[in-house]
């Protein structure tokens, strides 16, 4: 079926690699180099973070991952714990504790883009949706090593968000405590609570129609944001598109939303 469009474009092959984080965990990490790719040329790096968190990235075609290649990224991605495809107990790894193990190897992978001899250590970005974007959420809060970011669909203050989502989580289940009046768990591991010192360019993505992440999640950051005169720009898709609209949302709002993540990275990166 799609053996004419692939006789006139090229694609890039992700390659892959094995990492360890500080405490031995093992990683499984992809890379994509941009085309017409030159080994004595530094180029600025993506790290994109899937979202979840129990799912996983692998041997797949994503056509996000091509765009950005196409443009001149090399882009990153990875299954850090948390991730399925790995057994149990990597998977479990985060439950009911998110920001940390996640984070640990988040920034191992950060760190070996930095490594990378073809990689501008001072021009990478990060991002990703839903949980993607809960983490890229995260980074920013506490790091101010990226370049760019884009935070999609994504998780800010896990308080408001258990009472706004179509998906509830029950008391002393999945987290310890309740969003109401045993909140200590949920607001520690609200990346909006560390996003006070946040400087990182960031790009807020979200739909209206977002039943799983509420789009006050996307407002809470761009209002903090705008408060801390960080610079930010926050782009919403009205409310007959969904949680999924970058997968199966009308195909002139995806073209759209792909320019604005191309735009907002090539404007911090390059």
């Amino acid at each position: 079926f799609n053996k004419e469009l692939l006789s006139e474009i090229y694609l890039s092959k992700p390659e892959d690699t094995w990492i360890k984080s500080p405490n031995g965990n093992k990683i499984q990490v992809w890379e994509m180099k941009p085309l017409n790719f030159r080994k004595n040329k530094k180029y600025p790096a993506i790290l994109q973070i899937h979202g979840g968190p129990h799912a996983l990235y692998g041997n797949s075609f994503f056509h996000e991952f091509q765009v950005l290649a196409a443009k001149g990224f090399v882009v990153y991605f990875s299954n850090p714990r948390g991730s399925k495809g790995y057994g149990e107990k990597h998977c479990d790894a985060i439950a009911g504790n998110w920001g940390d193990k996640d984070w640990i190897d988040v920034q191992a992978v950060h760190k070996h883009i930095k490594k990378q001899k073809h990689v501008n250590s001072k021009k990478i970005g990060v991002m990703g949706g839903s949980y993607g974007g809960y983490m890229t959420n995260w980074a920013i809060g506490h790091t101010n090593e990226f370049a760019a970011a884009i935070t999609d669909r994504c998780v800010s203050n896990m308080l408001s968000m258990m009472g706004t989502s179509d998906f509830v989580t029950m008391p002393d289940s999945y987290w310890p405590g309740n969003w109401w009046d045993k909140i200590e768990d949920f607001w520690r591991q609200s990346p909006i609570r560390y996003m006070g010192n946040a400087d990182t360019p960031t790009l807020i993505i979200h739909s209206e129609g977002d039943l799983r992440c509420n789009i006050e999640q996307g407002e809470q950051v761009f209002t903090l944001l705008k408060v801390q005169k960080v610079p930010t720009r926050f782009v919403r898709y009205p409310r007959n598109t969904s949680h999924g609209m970058s997968r199966k949302g009308p195909a002139d709002l995806r073209i759209h939303r792909l320019t604005e993540i191309v735009n907002w990275m090539s404007k911090w990166l390059k």
